[in-house]
């Protein structure tokens, strides 16, 4: 194996190959910062060009990109809170946060040095994995990977704060979504409402975007002033790498958590990001500080996520089972090539599996040096105002959703999520829950399924199940453990029935409440096999509700900081606006649409001069035209054709 390694390398160092590798690299960190695209599109957007080179040099260019897309997705996520592609939405949780209290620079540098090591010890992993992962893999039957599914929904244990309620009834809320579209064990639809867009459920990237893009974007043109809410960029880098580098067993402990979720098939880089967050919160002592900008929710994450990459490729070169859809397009690749993934692949082709290798963690290296190097500039852009920045960054948000199924139902989900999302922000409501229970009720409906039709009751009785009940619940007994240890009298705990009733508490509350009662009616009558999981989380969403409904109209579980009534009327016509846009982008088109928008957005939010104005739209305009021909990405076109 060392020789095949080394010929490899000598195969792999050569100058083209080499510029080849930066040339995907570069490909992969643009399209990372482009909102709600993710390593399927860089991928699938460098295939066409790939093939006229050889195997090496195609299989190098993909691998380039997709080790840097989670490595760049953070920028936007930092300095914007718009999720570059769904693995970073946790990113936005604690690192835009850290970007308005005017450390950007700190976040995105302890995000990139965590991305580079995190993409080094996945390809180490990689390379390890060879003669031991066959047996491992081989020896998980369906029962355990439901536990494990169940595992990373327990993680949103951990990131409910204080909310318990709220936190429990967001993760219902996603969970309920993410089963709309077909049933895993039954010929029947769900929740599709006779639409043929919600037929195959609603894609991911939009709802990512959707809750926490459009929602965070919106607050802040409604708040008005830059993103950093105060002056200068903190201690700036070598801050976080200083972070990184006395966090260092956690970058170790999420990169491992990422590996796994990657050689498990359907999680992904998504479920390992949240796992490796849920990971990090759930055994610290000071859970409070999560979701205010602590820089432990950066760096367990972002190793993870490029861990998540290298773990993708395990299943993938061994057994010919893609651990994500990006890493199924590299399949693709290499059958277009002659090339059978699978365990023959270990002994025919061993020499490019190392240049998979090589690849994947020179490119970690040099994808973090460009961020790094371009780090201090891109956090000077939190200091803007942001009402400059918001159109366009809606523009890209809007072109990124609408890749998802080129179907205008993208923009209309994204607008209406968006409007959620911001709800659920106003009103205290956590929203990293909505996303997990989004993200794994998929694969927990599929491995219960099959845990059920091959196994009746007898799953229970697994080892490797009593192991991962264990694991299951360990954190919570841990933290209840702790919360013991520090009760205090119960005079000196602030109480928080501050009796106060918050409109947008009491509406959203009432309005969950309806959809779990729609959700509960419609799922009651679907067949056998399709209606147990809605039924149970419909049914638990009603009893949360009705109880959190109550808490409401008492006083109780008020948010802490409520949106000045001056901040929330615009934010609403905000919200309206981007409904106009859905409306106008169906008749005249997607271009003309984003031009009238952003005008209207630079003359009435940012009060630009009128010419100013006009420009600054011509070259967005002709900007996102030239992005679409360059990258292939689909415009609405509108009825009117214009």
């Amino acid at each position: 194996m060392a020789e095949a390694a080394l010929q490899a390398l000598q195969v792999f160092a050569n100058a083209d190959r080499l510029g080849l590798l930066l040339a995907g690299i570069v490909g992969g960190i643009v399209v990372g910062i482009l909102p709600g695209m993710g390593g399927i599109v860089a991928v699938s957007l460098l295939l066409p060009y790939v093939f006229r080179l050889d195997a090496v040099a195609a299989v190098a260019v993909l691998t380039g990109a997709l080790a840097v897309v989670h490595t760049s997705d953070t920028i936007t996520s930092v300095l914007i809170g718009a999720p570059g592609s769904a693995a970073s939405a946790t990113s936005v949780i604690e690192g835009h946060p850290l970007a308005r209290q005017g450390q950007a620079a700190r976040a995105l540098s302890a995000a990139f040095l965590s991305s580079m090591i995190g993409g080094l010890l996945g390809a180490l992993g990689l390379t390890l994995s060879i003669p031991i992962a066959r047996p491992l893999v081989l020896a998980l039957g369906a029962p355990e990977l439901f536990m494990l599914t169940l595992l990373g929904v327990s993680f949103a244990g951990s990131l409910l704060g204080k909310d318990v309620r709220k936190g429990l009834l967001s993760g219902l809320m996603g969970t309920l979504l993410g089963l709309v579209g077909p049933s895993p064990a039954a010929a029947q639809v769900r929740f599709d409402f006779g639409s043929l867009y919600l037929m195959d459920g609603i894609p991911l990237p939009v709802v990512a975007l959707g809750i926490f893009g459009v929602a965070e974007v919106v607050d802040l043109l409604a708040r008005g002033g830059s993103i950093a809410q105060v002056e200068g960029l903190g201690r700036g880098w070598l801050e976080g790498v200083r972070d990184v580098l006395r966090h260092r067993w956690l970058v170790v402990r999420g990169a491992l958590i990422g590996m796994w979720a990657g050689i498990l098939p359907a999680l992904g880089a998504t479920a390992g990001t949240w796992m490796a967050y849920g990971h990090v919160v759930a055994t610290s002592r000071d859970r409070e500080r999560f979701g205010k900008g602590d820089i432990r929710g950066i760096i367990a994450p972002e190793s993870a996520n490029n861990a998540v990459a290298a773990g993708d490729l395990i299943p993938t070169l061994l057994f010919m089972v893609p651990g994500s859809a990006s890493a199924a397009i590299l399949v693709g690749a290499l059958l277009r090539y002659g090339i059978l993934p699978g365990p023959r692949i270990l002994t025919d082709h061993l020499d490019l599996v190392y240049v998979i290798i090589w690849s994947y963690a020179l490119a970690s290296v040099i994808g973090a040096g460009i961020c790094f190097a371009a780090s201090p500039a891109l956090a000077r852009l939190t200091r803007v105002p942001f009402a400059k920045l918001g159109a366009p960054v809606l523009v890209a948000m809007a072109l990124g959703a609408y890749q998802a199924s080129q179907e205008m139902g993208d923009l209309v989900s994204l607008v209406a999520l968006g409007a959620l999302g911001w709800f659920m922000s106003a009103a205290g409501w956590p929203r990293a829950p909505f996303l997990i229970g989004f993200v794994l009720v998929g694969p927990m409906e599929r491995y219960f399924v099959i845990t059920k039709n091959l196994y009746g009751w007898t799953w229970l009785a697994r080892p490797g199940v009593w192991v991962l009940a264990a694991a299951l619940i360990a954190p919570f007994v841990w933290a209840s453990i702790q919360r013991l240890r520090r009760t205090r009298p119960a005079s000196e705990v602030p109480s928080r029935q501050s009796g106060r009733r918050v409109a947008v508490d009491v509406f959203l509350t009432a309005w969950v409440t309806a959809v779990f009662v729609v959700g509960a009616v419609l799922a009651a009558q679907l067949v056998p096999g399709a209606r147990e999981l809605p039924l149970l989380v419909a049914g638990a969403g009603i009893l949360l509700s009705v109880a959190q409904l109550f808490a409401v109209f008492r006083g109780h579980d008020a948010p802490e900081e409520v949106p000045e009534p001056a901040r929330v009327r615009a934010s609403l016509l905000l919200l309206a606006a981007l409904a106009g846009f859905v409306v106008l982008t169906e008749w005249v088109g997607f271009l003309l649409t984003a031009a009238m928008f952003t005008l209207w957005v630079c003359l009435r939010l940012a009060r630009m001069h009128p010419g100013f104005a006009v420009a600054y739209t011509a070259v967005l305009a002709v900007l996102v035209g030239r992005l679409a021909s360059l990258l292939s990405l689909h415009l609405p076109a509108g009825r009117l054709g214009l």
